[in-house]
């Protein structure tokens, strides 16, 4: 290669790299906060609580969100946690107007810390990642560390001046407008919810996390009725045939495996689900993924170039999955299920 071929490539090179990582715009979508107040008016926000008999219409009306706009479905989703999180923890009277957040990642590098405490009222620092909606919401149930290092759920107004955002790090295309930035936390004021330790050992933790399966059912059940109206229209399109024909049973053991995990919670909802909601959202994941491969595969590129609907949700939902953790749950799961007695997935 001569000096002159080699300045071009290294140029281009450079060109190219300069503008594959330019930074990616944050766009808000003031729709998302506008809609959760107008469910909030019409009280649309009050479903059953998790083990309470209606789990599976819990489920149901996330699933329904999620199918409309799953950037939608996670600000939902997150303010419906926090009510249940609320009553859950005998703290139901603080729930007033607003929309709410649940923020409980615990990255090594971002942890919000108790600096000081008087009774109930307490002053935070420290950061806190992964935040969902922080530039759309109101309030917050925030996981913080007190003094002899036990994790503490905190009340927080996101109004409050002591309150910083970073939002360089949040560079997703697929759910973008959830702008899950970080928060810089500066003797931030906070009331303290429920006792040390109570956010991860009440029933309600894991009951919650077969709510976010619920989500990505939706999405996905969304995706396929794409795929079954194009398999209703005369001309035969035997492949197309066969990629419905996988979703179609993908879809069937998820929706078993939701039905079943709903009715377990319902029957021992003081009960530990951790087993029965991680093979649940196994299943559910699994399904997804099929889904999102047949529907795609059967369609081709129409779709996702020319329905907003369509292309919002395939963009949105392989990020929305990756709140699993993938064979990090399933190594978790396998250890489980070692200890389950012989003959237990017998007929």
């Amino acid at each position: 290669m001569s000096i002159v071929q080699d300045f071009h490539l290294t140029h281009l090179d450079r060109l190219l790299r300069t503008f594959g990582e330019r930074p990616q715009p944050l766009n808000l979508d003031t729709q998302l906060p506008q809609l959760i107040q107008a469910l909030q008016a019409d009280h649309l926000d009050l479903l059953p609580l998790p083990g309470q008999g209606n789990t599976l219409r819990r489920w149901q009306t996330l699933a329904r969100v999620a199918g409309c706009d799953l950037a939608l479905a996670k600000l939902y989703e997150g303010h419906t946690d926090a009510l249940a999180i609320l009553a859950e923890c005998g703290a139901a009277h603080h729930a007033a107007e607003g929309i709410w957040g649940v923020w409980a990642a615990e990255p090594p590098d971002a942890r919000a810390h108790i600096s000081a405490r008087d009774g109930a009222q307490v002053r935070l620092s420290g950061r806190k990642a992964w935040c969902s909606g922080a530039l759309q919401i109101d309030r917050a149930l925030i996981t913080a560390w007190d003094q002899d290092d036990r994790p503490q759920l905190v009340a927080i107004e996101l109004s409050q001046p002591s309150q910083g955002l970073s939002i360089e790090h949040w560079q997703a295309v697929g759910m973008a407008t959830t702008a899950s930035v970080e928060v810089e936390l500066n003797d931030t004021p906070g009331t303290l919810i429920g006792k040390p330790g109570q956010y991860l050992s009440r029933p309600g933790f894991w009951q919650g996390g077969a709510g976010i399966a619920a989500c990505w059912y939706g999405a996905a059940e969304a995706l396929a009725d794409y795929l079954r109206e194009h398999c209703r229209h005369p001309r035969p399109d035997p492949h197309a045939d066969a990629h419905l024909g996988a979703v179609d049973a993908a879809l069937y053991g998820a929706r078993a495996a939701l039905r079943e995990c709903a009715a377990w919670i319902d029957q021992q909802p003081g009960a530990d689900a951790s087993f029965e909601v991680r093979r649940t959202r196994a299943q559910v994941e699994q399904a997804v993924e099929q889904v999102i491969s047949h529907v795609g595969r059967a369609l081709g590129a129409t779709p996702f170039c020319r329905s907003s609907h369509f292309a919002r949700l395939s963009a949105d939902l392989p990020v929305f999955l990756r709140q699993s953790h993938a064979e990090r749950d399933l190594a978790v799961l396998g250890q489980q299920s070692a200890q389950v007695p012989a003959g237990a997935w017998q007929l």
